[in-house]
Order: structure tokens, then C-alpha cells, then sequence
């Protein structure tokens, strides 16, 4: 199964065109942090399509962090003479994190903004607990009643 969630910052404003039987498409570029220590930032384009597409370019704008969650699709582009393999994520959901630069565009419901505040911790009692000790290891016996077990 393809399935990535990715969280990511936007690059470059989502262009909207169409095709040609009309139907919306729309990408853009983000960036996400390297998971090794010193590396550069990643990047990888981002496309939607129909609804999705105009709700990217209508609420998405560059700076915002998102979720992207979709497929990730790979394509062999020959350029000046060489193949070059992309990488895009083809989108089917985008959530907002934290505030917009859009003041227009309302966070869903069913949308957890991880950006805010910390997370409440949860309180436990100090407890001290005994660990037992382990029982005393049996003296070894032969395996003669392995003998009558039938496989």
C-alpha cells in the first residue's frame, strides 16, 4: 500500500491550471526537515487535484505548515539528455497546522493543531512497587517426558 503523511512548510504559492477535459490540478513546492543531523532540508512537490486542488490554492499560501497525507508517485523526466528520477506526493487530504496567513480560511473540526501549546502530561502517583524475585531456577531433570509427548 502507498500511503505517506508528510509534515511540511510551503515553498511556492500552489498554481492552479486545468486539463483538458477540466479538470483542476494544482501544485506546489515544500520542505521538510532532513532526518540526519546537519542535512539539508528536503523538498518535494505536492499535487491535488479537483476540490482539492482549489481548496489548495484558495487556503495554502507559502510559509503555512501543513499535513499532506497521499500517495507518493515517482517519474523518470528526461532532461538534457539524462534521466533524472521525481519524486511527488500526490495529495488526498491537506490539514492546516496553527494559524493560516489566509484570516479567511476556518481549521476543520477533526484537525489537532500540534503547534500550540504544549501538551497536557497526564499526572501519576509516585509509587514505589517491590519487584519480586525471581523463582529459585528448578533442578534439572531428564526428558523422559519428552519421550511420550507425540509429534
Amino acid at each position: 500500500m502507498n500511503s505517506c503523511i508528510l509534515m511540511a512548510q510551503i515553498v511556492s504559492e500552489p498554481e492552479l491550471r486545468s486539463t483538458q477535459d477540466q479538470t483542476s490540478v494544482s501544485t506546489m513546492i515544500v520542505e521538510f526537515e532532513s532526518t540526519r543531523e546537519g542535512e539539508a532540508p528536503g523538498t518535494l512537490q505536492v499535487e491535488g487535484w479537483g476540490k482539492l486542488a482549489e481548496e489548495m490554492k484558495n487556503s495554502h499560501h507559502s510559509g503555512d505548515q501543513i499535513i499532506v497525507e497521499g500517495r507518493l508517485s515517482m517519474n523518470v523526466v528526461e532532461h538534457n539528455g539524462y534521466k533524472e528520477k521525481k519524486a511527488k506526493l500526490v495529495a488526498s487530504k491537506i490539514y492546516p497546522m496553527g494559524m493560516t496567513s489566509s484570516p479567511s480560511y476556518q481549521q476543520a473540526d477533526n484537525v489537532v493543531d500540534f503547534t500550540s501549546s504544549p501538551h497536557p502530561q497526564p499526572a501519576y502517583a509516585e509509587t514505589t512497587t517491590s519487584v519480586p524475585e525471581p523463582p529459585a531456577a528448578a533442578p534439572a531433570s531428564s526428558n523422559e517426558d519428552w519421550d511420550e509427548i507425540p509429534f
